[in-house]
């Protein structure tokens, strides 16, 4: 008979993944839904498909680490529910300031609670899982920084993505049964874009399920009372959940934290960060998406924006002490185009270089021509992309990426919600249970 409290906790177990689910299904499918290339409840079934893919395989690692791992004892069933119960408030405390916490984080920090309450913190592993935390941001920022200084002006000269306002793909109904069909209208470029898109939000979607399912069931895959593969069901289908209800609210906003971003360096940071995860879900690790996605994103400005000198130039005023390069991660804001005296096209500097059109504008509604006009046609040329050390400062010096006090914020929460959930789970084990 299934106790009151293996119910509980399957409850809270289903609270996180929900949460979960509402919160990666925006940040996977955001362009492509922003972009019409899929819809919401499409998207929603292709979350729930590769998160369940990236749990079922990879995400087994992680379950065994955050279970039987990080502390040398055997969950009880009561200690599982706290712990979820801890994981829970801590990512709806974050979800109130509206910061998007890092759920593996906040999940570890309540395990090692319990693990420092009882003694049984195995310190090794939470030394290379706390190392893995500070090692995966910096390889995804410098990444970002060669990829935005030697690869990113040139994939944006040949590489567009526009709005395809009413979708790639109708549906002809004269037959006996529908079958889908491309637009008329649909270019080859329109098609290989959409298809790059969609592809890397399904391996964001795997990526997803990789590294979170493990955040919403290992206490209960530790405590015995289910196994690893009905805890992954378990998490994935309250990862569905969530993708098909709040998340369609976040599709519709696809999150402040991206709205300046241009697709293409959306498309970039999203496989970046992505792989990162995989790579250390592979090996057991639990870590943070967003922390390695949002650190991407500031390595691909700083090296869009360094861009206006050499290296050369960069280590001589490095050592003479005059001055610094002029860079800033809003090289990657999308600027809008004045006409010259001469009737050319003008970069505005105030605004930064030209770029194609952005997550934010995609969600906002921007109408088809004005989507069209960032794209280039099939048999356009790619445009001429500056040599190192030649172009303006002040054109790539535009407006930050991030505001700085909502980036503070983030960063503020990031680090205070595995804090809360540490410190609330140590009180409880060392003084009530």
């Amino acid at each position: 008979m299934v106790s009151a409290l293996l119910v509980v906790g399957a409850l809270v177990a289903v609270f996180v993944g929900y949460n979960i689910g509402g919160s990666s299904t925006g940040v996977a499918f955001g362009p492509a839904v922003g972009s019409r290339i899929t819809g919401k409840s499409l998207a929603a079934v292709l979350f729930t498909v590769f998160a369940l893919l990236g749990g079922w395989t990879v995400g087994r690692n992680v379950i065994d680490t955050m279970s039987s791992t990080i502390v040398a004892e055997e969950f009880t069933l009561a200690a599982s529910v706290v712990l979820l119960f801890f994981t829970g408030v801590s990512l709806l405390i974050s979800n109130l300031f509206g910061v998007p916490a890092s759920t593996s984080m906040t999940a570890v920090g309540a395990i090692a609670g319990l693990g420092v309450a009882n003694g049984t913190l195995n310190r090794d592993v939470m030394f290379g899982i706390v190392s893995a935390w500070i090692v995966a941001p910096l390889v995804a920022f410098w990444v970002g920084v060669l990829l935005g200084r030697y690869i990113y002006p040139h994939l944006d000269a040949r590489v567009s993505f526009g709005r395809i306002e009413d979708g790639l793909v109708d549906v002809d109904r004269s037959g006996t049964f529908p079958r889908p069909r491309l637009r008329e209208d649909a270019t080859r470029r329109d098609v290989v874009g959409a298809a790059v898109v969609l592809i890397v939000a399904c391996y964001n979607a795997f990526s997803a399920g990789a590294s979170n399912t493990a955040n919403a069931v290992a206490p209960l895959v530790g405590s015995g009372e289910i196994g690893v593969g009905v805890g992954t069901l378990l998490a994935v289908g309250a990862m569905g959940i969530g993708a098909f209800t709040i998340a369609r609210r976040t599709l519709d906003t696809v999150g402040d934290g991206i709205t300046d971003l241009p697709i293409l360096a959306a498309i970039l940071v999203s496989l970046i960060g992505a792989s990162i995860i995989t790579v250390l879900s592979n090996l057991g690790i639990p870590a943070s998406l967003a922390v390695s996605m949002t650190s991407c994103i500031i390595g691909l400005g700083w090296g869009r924006a360094s861009r206006s000198v050499t290296l050369v130039d960069a280590a001589e005023t490095a050592i003479e002490g005059e001055g610094r390069p002029d860079v800033s991660a809003g090289a990657l804001v999308p600027a809008r185009t004045s006409e010259a005296r001469d009737g050319s096209d003008a970069v505005d500097a105030a605004d930064g270089p030209a770029q194609g059109p952005t997550v934010g504008d995609l969600a906002a509604g921007e109408t088809p021509t004005e989507a069209r006009s960032h794209g280039r046609a099939d048999d356009a040329p790619a445009e001429p992309v500056p040599e190192i050390g030649t172009e303006d400062p002040e054109e790539l010096a535009a407006a930050d990426l991030f505001d700085r006090a909502a980036t503070g914020r983030i960063v503020t929460m990031w680090l205070l919600t595995p804090t809360i959930s540490a410190v609330g789970s140590y009180l409880v084990f060392a003084f009530v249970l």
